[in-house]
């Protein structure tokens, strides 16, 4: 990457940058046994909130869940024999369409922070386990306005109604508590990045490449 560098990372920052990855994790492929022993015994705070509920739910699933199944609930849902009952990818939610210009626009936006493409990867970097990847990145290591200008560009405009189209989901089980955990974080997302709008300057609002919002 070259953004600037983000002098003192707050405890709540970090915790957000790991949450973004723990859903990077569960959206890129269907957990691994690892991942669901992480989760069976994360550390939840008993606040009584929404999100709290949700991660107690996860936590009790991650408890029981078997990794063959998940991996059949996990190709049902984002693959499939042709395509899966959901399309996990920016463009899809933004214009009906798979690699158009929200990808094209991603693409420059990506460049010019400094990330590139891996070789292994296939997936297209509109992949919501990639965006999430990348803001877990920004979360850490970029100012705040290079935050806001990639979440706004890239996450805020179709984020939710992903994340609620899991949670509906005919073939989502376990996805089910995963869908609307992660609806529940975005909804809070959202709430900071609005707040951090409204105290950005208009100059460095965009903080990434000026050009047009994808319609």
């Amino acid at each position: 990457m070259t953004v600037q560098a983000q002098p003192m990372i707050s405890e709540n920052d970090q915790l957000r940058a790991d949450i973004y990855q723990i859903i990077a994790a569960l959206f890129r492929q269907h957990p691994s046994q690892e991942l669901l022993n992480f989760l069976a015994e994360i550390e939840v705070e008993q606040d009584g909130t929404d999100i709290a509920e949700s991660w107690n739910a996860l936590k009790l699933a991650a408890q029981t869940a078997q990794t063959d199944t998940l991996e059949d609930e996990y190709f049902d849902l984002f693959i499939g024999v042709g395509r899966g009952e959901l399309l996990p990818y920016g463009s899809y939610y933004i214009t009906g369409s798979l690699m158009d210009k929200p990808l094209a626009l991603l693409r420059q936006d990506l460049s010019q922070l400094g990330f590139e493409r891996q070789e292994e990867v296939k997936e297209p970097e509109d992949h919501v386990a990639a965006l999430c990847e990348v803001m877990s990145a920004l979360l850490l290591e970029a100012p705040k306005h290079q935050q806001l200008g990639f979440y706004q560009r890239h996450l805020s405009g179709w984020i939710a109604r992903f994340c609620q189209d899991v949670a509906k989901a005919k073939n989502a089980s376990f996805y089910a508590i995963v869908g609307q955990l992660a609806d529940q974080f975005f909804a809070r997302e959202a709430i900071i990045y609005e707040e951090l709008s409204l105290a950005t300057p208009v100059t460095q609002n965009a903080g990434v490449a000026q050009q047009p919002e994808a319609s």
